[in-house]
């Protein structure tokens, strides 16, 4: 067996919103699995998601809860007694696409969690996540001056240059970070971001509202992904951190040669489609990388990124 982490886990209890997703439930997993007690809420959960759930958890340390983020009660009843938050918004399997009317939605469901933290004396740290797509969307876009500084946490998508291409992620995903982020400093919670680049997850398609802009973010070197165990550590990461602070950009992968671009697309293609899709492979020129995400790798040098493939492989 792995050895145990040197951390205080096992005293510490935290809470995943939402807790129904790729991320929220592998969070769930490497959390329980490093000694947390863990609150799993859902957000919007299909009938039978609780049982099925609480069957799935029996025997572990997790609690699964119904938080609807426009709830403020709900909220609270799954925040109580926990020491720590991952907060992270996937909408509502119906309504999995973008629209500027899912920026007001993104941006209620986010202050209503941050305000219910303020009000949860036991929370001392939110790890809040967000997209490279509040990063990455300016009028600096798409330019070739050499003048022109990388990409990094410093920088904010700008709202208006969303609007103005229909960037409907970029925009939700910016404006429910800042609504964060004011009402974080206003009531002096101790608050992170996670800013993530596209996900790898098993059922990831052409219709993710993060591809959007996606032939101009590789042609400006910006198109990154991120593996979904990556994206955890980071999230676990930055959470066990005491020096962490501010935003932190999180991929493990740049999009920037005809071959990555090519294995990606092919991957997000239907089953019908894979064979009979002619992607050229003629292209051998390498876009200039115009991101960084120097601070987190930073700061994961020393964490043990492996703890749970020890594990499993010693058991």
């Amino acid at each position: 067996m792995a050895p145990p982490p040197d951390h205080q886990a096992s005293k510490t209890t935290v809470c995943v919103m939402d807790a129904s997703g790729h991320l929220g439930s592998t969070l769930v997993h490497r959390l329980v699995h490093r000694g947390y007690t863990v609150h799993a809420a859902l957000h919007n959960p299909p009938p039978g998601k609780m049982e099925y759930l609480e069957g799935q958890y029996r025997n572990k340390k997790v609690k699964v809860f119904q938080a609807d983020p426009f709830d403020y009660h709900s909220i609270i009843q799954a925040l109580k007694g926990c020491s720590g938050l991952f907060y992270s918004f996937e909408p509502p399997s119906e309504d999995s696409f973008y629209d500027e009317l899912m920026t007001e939605v993104e941006a209620r469901a986010a202050h209503n969690v941050l305000e219910a933290c303020a009000h949860t004396d036991t929370i001392h740290k939110v790890v809040f996540t967000s997209s490279v797509t509040a990063v990455i969307w300016s009028h600096h876009f798409n330019t070739k001056s050499l003048d022109v500084d990388d990409v990094d946490e410093r920088n904010w998508s700008d709202i208006n240059f969303c609007k103005r291409f229909k960037l409907w992620h970029g925009l939700s995903k910016t404006v429910a970070e800042k609504t964060a982020w004011a009402l974080a400093m206003d009531r002096s919670i101790n608050m992170v971001s996670i800013n993530g680049g596209l996900m790898m997850s098993p059922d990831l398609n052409i219709t993710n509202p993060y591809l959007k802009g996606a032939a101009e973010m590789y042609e400006d070197g910006l198109f990154v992904t991120v593996d979904l165990n990556y994206l955890v550590d980071a999230h676990i990461c930055v959470f066990e951190d005491v020096s962490s602070y501010g935003r932190y950009l999180c991929f493990n992968q740049i999009i920037n040669c005809n071959h990555h671009a090519v294995k990606l697309a092919h991957s997000l293609l239907p089953p019908s489609d894979k064979n009979s899709t002619d992607i050229s492979m003629e292209d051998t020129k390498v876009k200039q990388q115009r991101i960084s995400n120097k601070k987190l790798n930073k700061l994961m040098v020393n964490f043990d990124v492996d703890f749970h493939q020890l594990d499993c492989s010693e058991e």
